[in-house]
């Protein structure tokens, strides 16, 4: 009896503490969120500004990406939202489509990412070669920095690599000369110095993001001078909707669009998983499931394409500041969806404070993060082989576009493995006089390697006998098989006697 009175005790206990452990992990879910919305909202802003789209397309996309990708399963502690990263993508698809047809495309984009997480396509991002991966970032990253001078600057970006490059002494013009481009000059100088000093701060006051401090101090500076410079214009966000209609479908299977379609897709879902990859090794809970992951950065991006918005990412500057801000669950991610759309909603005219010169210096910033100087140079040092594809990857990205400039990194990448891993050794030893010789291979015999063994069988006298063994070599390609057995059938012709050891199929 009495264990029967005392059984409710312990269930109680373990009630109240389940209890307590959500409020606690909802405490730090909530102050989380509050710090991911502060380093989201002008990011939104300026990449949607960066892309040549009203400024309130780059918080619908944050919001999606915060309610309905924080919702899915896939990732527990990455954030999504517009990336920097794309920004030269949408401005170039915008600039040859039109603003009506980026939600097409970003549709497509978004289904075509559904259909690769549901066959299995998500894992294999992670066998991307890094310095393919670091070199795309390099190349967004430059491509970035080069489209963003201009509007600190108080110019308009051209939308021709060529052209930023033929701009500049006119930008240097504008820089020194003009009152706006001064202005600009100053107020971007002033909003990375914040930020960077703002970092060297105590932890206490690094909870509030360094980019929100930077914004402030630009826009009350800009505010207090009265500065000559072009500020934030947000409106309704219900008017900036633009739900994508039929008659909009109508070029979506032209080449033109397609091409636009499949490189947003791939661009956009190696980002995401490279990002998780990345988060997943800076935190202990539950890992990402990556195909799962791209089907849920898919429908986010299917949903951003039926109201006209950016396309999606996850985002590693959000996603670092989530977990650096105590999230424990995907709670924190949902909740700065909502902290964006209450913001816009109950407060838009806070962000007419802010001067564009303001967020091309965010956008600068977050360019020279992805170009990874420290990064290129360790790796210019220690392995030029693989930095030889990295700055390949880069320097096509800058000088055409991101789908070719990746597909060219993958592919050197590929020919640089296949040439390091089809090692081949030709050793020649000479007997009685160099009447007989024996040859022995080692490694992989393969097409690549077919004119060094060319070149050391062709030096054997032609009076001598010969001896080939390949039984050590791992792997014997047609070529290299066929090159031996013809090389060894015209010695026998000229009555020399070659024998022939093949390795066993293995």
């Amino acid at each position: 009896m009495t264990a029967q009175l005392e059984s409710p005790r312990p269930d109680s206990e373990s009630t109240a503490g389940l209890i307590s452990r959500h409020k606690q992990t909802f405490g730090f879910d909530l102050g989380a969120s509050l710090v991911v919305f502060l380093v989201a909202l002008p990011l939104c802003v300026g990449i949607a500004v960066a892309s040549g789209v009203p400024a309130e397309l780059g918080i619908i996309t944050g919001v999606v990406g915060g309610i309905v990708v924080g919702c899915l399963p896939g990732s527990t502690m990455q954030v999504s939202g517009p990336a920097a990263g794309l920004t030269v993508l949408v401005s170039s698809a915008v600039a040859d489509h039109g603003l009506a047809t980026l939600g097409v495309i970003v549709l497509g984009a978004g289904l075509l990412q559904i259909l690769l997480g549901l066959i299995g396509i998500g894992t294999w991002f992670r066998a991307i070669s890094p310095s393919v991966v670091q070199g795309m970032f390099a190349g967004i990253g430059l491509m970035i920095i080069l489209g963003q001078i201009y509007p600190v600057g108080g110019m308009e970006q051209p939308s021709e690599t060529s052209a930023k490059f033929s701009g500049l002494p006119e930008l240097l013009n504008s820089l020194l000369t003009t009152s706006t481009g001064r202005s600009g000059l100053a107020i971007a100088v002033v909003t990375l110095l914040t930020m960077t000093l703002w970092g060297r701060m105590p932890q206490r006051l690094r909870l509030i993001p360094g980019p929100l401090v930077g914004v402030g101090v630009a826009a009350l500076l800009a505010s207090v001078l009265g500065l000559p410079l072009e500020t934030i214009q947000v409106g309704s966000l219900l008017e900036t909707v633009n739900l994508v209609t039929p008659d909009a479908f109508g070029g979506a299977t032209s080449f033109a669009v397609l091409g636009p379609i499949l490189t947003f897709a791939l661009i956009a879902s190696a980002e995401s998983l490279f990002s998780a990859a990345a988060i997943d090794r800076m935190h202990d809970g539950p890992k990402t499931r990556f195909n799962t992951e791209l089907m849920a950065q898919g429908a986010g991006n299917t949903i951003c394409g039926l109201l006209g918005a950016l396309p999606m990412t996850a985002v590693i500057v959000r996603s670092t500041a989530n977990l650096n801000a105590g999230a424990r669950t995907k709670l924190s991610r949902v909740m700065h969806g909502i902290w964006l759309l209450l913001f816009v909603m109950l407060l838009p005219g806070v962000l007419s404070y802010i001067p564009l010169a303001t967020l091309g210096a965010l956008l600068l910033h977050a360019g020279w993060k992805l170009l990874g100087v420290r990064q290129v140079a360790k790796l210019l040092r220690e392995q030029r082989a693989e930095a030889f594809v990295l700055v390949l990857t880069a320097g096509v990205i800058l000088g055409t576009d991101l789908l070719i400039g990746t597909l060219t990194g993958l592919v050197a990448a590929v020919i640089k493995t296949a040439w390091e891993v089809s090692r081949l050794s030709v050793e020649v030893e000479h007997e009685d006089e160099e009447d007989h010789a024996q040859v022995r291979l080692h490694g992989n015999a393969t097409f690549l390697r077919l004119p060094q063994l060319q070149d050391k069988l062709e030096q054997l006298p032609v009076t001598s006998s010969a001896h080939v063994d390949m039984t050590p070599v791992r792997h014997l390609d047609l070529a290299c098989h066929q090159a031996v057995e013809n090389w060894a059938e015209q010695r026998r012709k000229s009555d020399c006697e070659v024998e022939l050891a093949m390795p066993s199929s293995r």
